[in-house]
């Protein structure tokens, strides 16, 4: 067997559905079969879909605490280093480290740094900028915008077997299921 592996040529296996009700219906029995490397895609945002795909939790929140806390401490940190140590003025007689006079710049940077963090995080999380992704070679994918529901089982989910995968996707009283091709 050679060193370099190929790659599966397959995505995933899709199934359309007409309405969300049936939709979270098959995605709870798929998530309760055991599936993990789902997904779903709607025209509009429905309601318990994600608990019904067993979505998990975004580390964005924490990311976005941990960057507004490093800006806060680091406009904190560079105020002080430079009013207490690099450039000293003695204004009006105030101490150098007046930290009351610090607030301001600490708070502005403290929101620079969770808004950065914020964006700069949900693009790296999202793996954007993506122009294409393997559902768009689904036939039927485009009625996605407008009044279709999907759900997708990936190829790479410990349990997948194509086969299997088709059988389990069909019994959901899907539109129709196909097989998506990386």
């Amino acid at each position: 067997m050679s060193h370099h592996e190929e790659k599966n040529p397959v995505h995933g296996v899709m199934a359309k559905f007409s309405n969300s009700d049936v939709l979270i219906a098959a995605a709870e029995k798929v998530r309760d079969e055991g599936y993990t490397a789902t997904d779903a895609y709607s025209p509009v945002p429905v309601h318990g879909l994600f608990e019904a795909i067993g979505g998990k939790r975004s580390l964005l929140p924490y990311m976005v605490l941990a960057g507004g806390l490093i800006g806060g401490f680091s406009g904190f940190a560079m105020q002080t280093w430079i009013n207490v140590e690099a450039y000293p003025l003695n204004v009006g007689g105030r101490p150098f480290f007046s930290w009351p006079s610090f607030i301001p710049v600490t708070f502005e940077c403290t929101i620079l740094g969770a808004a950065l963090t914020a964006v700069f995080g949900m693009f790296g999380l999202n793996k954007l900028p993506e122009p294409f992704h393997p559902v768009f070679n689904a036939s039927d994918f485009h009625e996605a915008t407008n009044d279709k529901y999907f759900l997708i089982i990936e190829a790479s989910d410990e349990k997948f077997d194509e086969g299997e995968v088709t059988r389990l996707l069909e019994g959901l009283n899907p539109d129709k299921v196909e097989t998506v091709m990386a």
